[in-house]
């Protein structure tokens, strides 16, 4: 049966709610860092905005996925934990299992892309994780997953369609308001829909006039066109530089929320994020991989209308080869 009959079909769905980041902020506590809020003269002058760009790339793991996956592993039982956990990844929510498997004492498979950014599979291996390697155009990452899980007992977790993984994500957006107060407009990167879900859920909370937005990659729109259709779309597997964002469709648990909570969601282009790669590595001394420049590069390029307003803006992530970053830089 095709993964989105299996989904829809599914009587298991749980689409988490606020109360469920509530509680994963509380499981989080003293493992996730709280990670700053950055600002800019330059960019709020570029864009006639007060904007504030929530640093996940300074998460531990490098990326807002050790969230999710810390607090999807942390709900799960003695019994659970003992069969180890299997995850399937391009790179950060692999890094962030793995991580996270390790902390609690929990072993961990992870199925990466063969053409994952080697310093993503090496970090994921050092974390002490099983690697398993599969051809993303060719092969079904979620079938040799779901293989692997059945024949050992153990707990899948995948990257963003997962209650517990949906709710560890929105514990970013909700740091982030605590900490600025009411937004007009919070952007969000967008892949799987993990962190857009889980961020809407905390800002229609906390803030609830504030327009929320999901930005993906121009050549994988699947969640631009879901949003607009109503129901998720399939594509083909898109390419772009956006590594974490290339996915075939949404998650069957985000998506209600997305549908629900989100006011839109745009594209940028791979130029337009090197050109934001490159601005925070020059102007704000910090490196962002492309994956994680998709909010701030919708801001920064105009996308959205931003002038006057209050704008959160995620930084997802900042795991990038560095030899990818100094040809993107040059």
């Amino acid at each position: 049966m095709p993964a989105m009959e299996m989904h829809m079909a599914s009587p298991s769905l749980r689409i988490p709610t606020f109360d469920d980041v509530k509680l994963a902020q509380a499981r989080l506590a003293g493992a996730a860092h709280k990670t700053p809020i950055l600002t800019s003269r330059t960019a709020d002058a570029q864009t006639g905005a007060t904007l504030y760009f929530k640093a996940e790339n300074l998460q531990r793991a490098g990326a807002f996925k050790f969230r999710g996956a810390y607090n999807a592993i942390a709900v799960l039982d003695q019994a659970m934990r003992a069969n180890g956990v299997v995850a399937y990844s391009s790179g950060n929510h692999a890094q962030a299992l793995a991580y996270a498997a390790n902390l609690l004492g929990v072993s961990a498979t992870i199925i990466m892309p063969k053409d994952a950014p080697v310093i993503k599979v090496a970090a994921t291996r050092g974390y002490g994780a099983e690697i398993v390697l599969y051809d993303r155009y060719t092969e079904d990452r979620e079938k040799i997953a779901q293989g692997i899980a059945a024949e050992r007992g153990a707990a899948l977790i995948p990257p963003y369609d997962h209650a517990d993984v949906i709710a560890g994500q929105g514990t970013a957006a909700l740091e982030l308001i605590e900490d600025t107060g009411d937004l007009d407009l919070l952007v969000v990167p967008l892949g799987g829909g993990g962190l857009l879900a889980g961020c809407a859920l905390s800002a229609r909370a906390l803030s609830p006039a504030c327009r929320i937005v999901g930005v993906e990659p121009e050549a994988g729109n699947d969640g631009q066109q879901s949003l607009r259709k109503g129901e998720v779309v399939h594509i083909p597997p898109p390419k772009s530089i956006a590594d974490g964002a290339i996915v075939t469709h949404v998650g069957y648990h985000n998506f209600p929320i997305l549908k629900d909570k989100v006011d839109d969601i745009v594209t940028v282009t791979d130029a337009q994020l090197v050109d934001t790669v490159r601005f925070f590595a020059e102007r704000m001394k910090i490196i962002v991989e492309p994956t994680g420049c998709l909010a701030a590069a919708a801001v920064l390029h105009g996308a959205l209308g931003c002038a006057g307003k209050r704008v959160g803006i995620v930084l997802s992530g900042g795991n990038v080869d560095l030899k990818v970053l100094s040809t993107l830089l040059a």
